[in-house]
C-alpha cells in the first residue's frame, strides 16, 4: 500500500468508470460468460461492485459507464481481427440493440450517470469521449472497474496513468477469463500503473454520507 493509502478521496474529482458490464460477460447465457464467470464468483465481482455503485453515487462520485458495442457485421474494425477482438468477432459478442450488449441489469445506469460512447476497442480512451468528460468535470482520480482484468481494465489503466489521472484498480471489482491471467495482472502490472486497491479499501476512503 502507499502512504497516502488511507487518504479521504474528494468525490467531486472522482469519476468511478465502470468498463463492459454487458449481458455477454455477466451474466449466463452471454456469449463470454463462462469464461469470466470463475473469476467473477470467486470475487463475489458483481454484488460487491452493485454496493460499490451505490456509495458511490451517495458520496457523490461521478459514475461513469463503459460498454463496448459494434454495429452487425463488426464494419468498424478490420476484417481481419486478430487477438480479442478476434473472439468477440467469432462468437458474435457485443453486438449493438441486441441483449448480450446490454448493460446488466444490476448496474442498470441510473439519473445522473454517464454513458460513455464510442467504444470500440480495449482502452477505454481510444476512441470515446471519455477524456473530454473527465477534464471538463475537473476529475483527477480515475477508479476503474470491470472487464477483462488483464485487457481493457488493463489498457484504461495505463492510458490513465500516462495522462495524469490518479489511478485506482479495484482487484475485487474486475474479472479475466482465467484466474491466472486475472492475478498475474494485479500482482505485477497493476502496481505499475496505478494504486490498486479492494472494493471495501476505496470506499472506506470517501467521506462518510449522513
Amino acid at each position: 500500500m502507499t502512504a497516502n493509502a488511507n487518504q479521504t478521496i474528494d468525490p467531486v474529482k472522482t469519476a468511478l468508470v465502470l468498463i463492459e458490464f454487458q449481458n455477454d460477460f455477466t451474466t449466463p447465457g452471454g456469449v463470454l460468460h463462462e469464461a469470466v464467470k470463475a473469476v467473477m464468483a470467486r470475487e463475489d465481482m458483481l454484488a460487491k461492485t452493485q454496493r460499490l455503485v451505490a456509495t458511490a453515487r451517495a458520496a457523490g462520485v461521478s459514475v461513469m459507464h463503459a460498454p463496448i458495442h459494434f454495429a452487425p457485421g463488426y464494419g468498424e474494425i478490420t476484417a481481419q481481427p486478430y487477438g480479442i477482438l478476434a473472439g468477440v468477432v467469432d462468437g458474435n459478442a457485443f453486438v449493438k440493440g441486441e441483449w448480450g450488449a446490454e448493460i446488466c441489469d444490476t448496474l442498470t445506469p441510473q439519473a445522473g450517470d454517464i454513458v460513455i460512447e464510442g467504444k470500440r476497442g480495449l482502452d477505454t480512451f481510444a476512441s470515446t469521449n471519455l477524456d473530454f468528460i473527465l477534464r471538463s468535470k475537473g476529475i483527477e482520480t480515475l477508479v476503474l472497474a470491470g472487464f477483462l482484468t488483464n485487457c481493457c481494465v488493463e489498457s484504461t489503466m495505463r492510458s490513465g496513468y500516462e495522462k495524469g489521472f490518479e489511478v485506482l484498480t479495484l482487484t475485487d471489482g474486475v474479472a479475466a477469463t482465467s484466474e491466472a491471467e486475472h492475478d498475474a495482472a494485479i500482482r505485477y502490472d497493476y502496481p505499475m500503473f496505478s494504486k490498486p486497491m479492494t472494493i471495501a479499501e476505496f470506499t472506506a476512503r470517501l467521506p462518510a454520507t449522513a
